[in-house]
């Protein structure tokens, strides 16, 4: 099997490639309904951790109260890391054990370098666009203020960073046809 992470900063595409791979029959798995499944399951542990700031919503966490929070302070941004990260790590390692016999196996994972999660895999995608597209995205996808919108892509490791230790780098600044190209084209690489 051949493990490959799908990488890249916040609203650079990393889901469309990651529907690209899974409607092309391959199995992919992403890390943010990973983490979301997390939060909820870790609710009363993250409640607790928190317990000092308002993060919940008719007695549930909201994950817009908690983003808001964690984007705004990094130290709030690690407790919440250190509690759901090596879980992540464990629930990457068992999906591995599940589909030990495909030949490829993709992971959407976002903060693979910031998590220290690269060891686990064989191959890393970088999928980047240009700062300016990722704003917009933000700004449009979860109605954010440009500073709230930089907060949040400033809160990543540089994407110029990532593309360094990449593999593969999907430049994603076009339409979906071009990104459709450059998924097959890097697919093709990495058989």
């Amino acid at each position: 099997m051949i493990k490959v992470a799908i990488t890249g900063n916040i609203a650079s595409g990393k889901s469309s490639v990651q529907k690209i791979f899974e409607d092309n029959g391959f199995k992919v798995f992403d890390t943010d309904k990973i983490a979301h499944k997390l939060l909820d399951d870790n609710e009363k542990r993250i409640i607790k951790t928190f317990s000092d700031f308002d993060i919940t919503e008719d007695g549930k966490i909201s994950r817009r109260k908690l983003g808001r929070l964690v984007f705004n302070d990094e130290n709030l941004r690690k407790e919440l890391e250190n509690i759901l990260h090596p879980e992540i790590r464990e629930e990457i390692l068992k999906r591995f054990r599940e589909n030990e016999n495909e030949e490829f196996v993709f992971v959407g994972i976002p903060l693979l370098y910031e998590a220290k999660m690269e060891d686990l895999f064989d191959k890393v995608v970088v999928v980047c666009t240009d700062e300016n597209i990722r704003i917009k995205r933000i700004s449009d996808r979860d109605n954010l203020s440009k500073d709230d919108a930089l907060k949040r892509i400033n809160s990543q490791m540089p994407q110029d960073e990532k593309v360094k230790l990449a593999d593969f780098v999907i430049e994603n600044n076009s339409d979906l046809k071009t990104l459709e190209k450059n998924v097959y084209e890097i697919l093709n690489r990495i058989k």
